[in-house]
């Protein structure tokens, strides 16, 4: 099984820590201007963002893009 994860980026990343990640880089605002979602724009919190993006495949699959590319860009 960890041969499997060896090359996935996100193994063991939960959605709360890239969000906590994105937030504490960008800030709810500038955020909402990177990925445009009302959950970063409207009285944000990590609490409702993350019940939006749990139900929302493509609003996920740009957090996680988001987040690999902030950690190419400082890494």
């Amino acid at each position: 099984m960890a041969e499997k994860q060896k090359n996935n980026p996100l193994h063991g990343i939960t959605l709360q820590m890239m969000l906590e990640h994105l937030v504490e880089v960008y800030g709810w605002e500038h955020l909402s201007h990177k990925i445009n979602i009302n959950c970063f724009k409207s009285n944000p919190s990590i609490k409702s963002s993350l019940t939006f993006l749990r139900r929302t495949p493509w609003a996920r699959e740009k957090v996680e893009s988001l987040y690999l590319y902030t950690l190419r860009r400082i890494g």
